[in-house]
């Protein structure tokens, strides 16, 4: 790797109106690089956001090794009455009883997103939240939204599904009933103590600032309520080589066999140019679309705050980091591309 090279790619992301910080790190062979820019370090605690998810689905395919839950479980025993009745309602059939582990791991439940689609009112909680108006809510509060909500189509149609909040929320509760535990030490006894992972937890405290503050356009944003709500959904604080440390267990078969990883790419679209498998996220942008000279595979998951972590299957090569800002959700995809292309 010429470090020179990559560190520059990421000095010249900084801008005066987009990333005013940023961190990476790349693993190939037997190098690894670390490196950041800006107002940020590479000790720096952020807000890894969405990619959260490959943490839980990490866990529930460690459970299904350990044969504590089958992912073709319905959800319905697994959870309160009161917060299944009336789940998934579609065309006037109720498939709340009906909903699988694996369908809300795949984001096919067809479940509306608790966090993302309108509300009556017209606007989402995300849109609220970037006027500046930082608010908490409990997981009781996010169902009961989204049973406001129209679900997209029936579980399980194929070729259908829908980026949902709302079925890591419930994956959440799942997961506290197997293990009898809460998600907080499930995540700690999963995959953090495990792995050493000494900088990376769930954010649950609004009033901790160790991690760097979020940036939306030019400005700090600061949301602390929200993020302490979102758990599951998006609620883990790491650095890059934690999450580096994570990543590569989690493609490497350390929690399932590694040939597990074929099955869990049946992938269907989400929004352009992202789809989902099982638990995991591919990018894959045609160079029709690119200037850059190649248009490598990227598998993993990524985040609104700007935080990702993927392996490129082409390249061999795995990749961490965050640009730190929630308007532009291309600029990390950006960043990956100059930093993968430059090796």
């Amino acid at each position: 790797m010429n470090k020179i090279k990559l560190q520059s790619i990421l000095d010249a992301s900084i801008t005066k109106n987009a990333i005013f910080g940023t961190v990476a790190c790349i693993h190939r062979g037997e190098e690894t690089w670390l490196g950041a820019s800006g107002n940020l370090s590479v000790q720096q605690p952020y807000f890894i956001a969405s990619t959260t998810k490959l943490y839980v689905t990490a866990i529930l395919l460690d459970l299904q090794q350990e044969n504590k839950l089958s992912l073709h479980d319905p959800i319905a025993p697994f959870l309160p009455p009161f917060i299944v009745n009336g789940l998934h309602v579609y065309n006037g059939t109720d498939y709340s009883n009906t909903l699988t582990i694996a369908q809300l791991l795949s984001n096919t439940s067809g479940l509306p997103d608790y966090f993302e689609d309108n509300k009556a009112n017209g606007k989402s909680l995300l849109e609220e939240l970037t006027t500046g108006k930082d608010r908490s809510w409990t997981f009781e509060e996010a169902i009961a939204l989204a049973k406001t909500m129209k679900p997209k189509f029936a579980p399980g149609q194929k070729g259908k599904a829908h980026y949902s909040d709302t079925n890591f929320q419930l994956l959440e509760k799942i997961i506290e009933t197997i293990t009898g535990t809460t998600f907080e030490t499930a995540l700690e006894k999963s995959i953090l103590h495990p792995l050493g992972l000494k900088n990376t937890y769930l954010f649950n405290n609004p009033d901790d600032t160790l991690p760097a503050t979020v940036y939306y356009k030019n400005k700090p944003h600061n949301i602390p309520k929200a993020m302490s709500s979102f758990r599951a959904d998006g609620g883990i604080v790491s650095t890059a080589e934690d999450t580096m440390t994570f990543i590569k267990a989690f493609f490497n078969g350390y929690f399932f066999p590694k040939e597990y990883l074929q099955q869990m790419q049946q992938w269907n679209r989400v929004m352009f140019p992202l789809e989902y498998g099982l638990g995991i996220m591919r990018f894959k942008l045609p160079g029709i679309f690119s200037p850059f000279s190649s248009m490598p595979e990227f598998i993993g998951h990524s985040g609104l705050s700007g935080a990702f972590a993927y392996y490129c299957p082409s390249k061999d090569t795995y990749i961490t980091g965050t640009v730190n800002q929630i308007h532009n959700p291309g600029l990390s995809y950006r960043l990956m591309l100059r930093l993968v292309n430059k090796l």
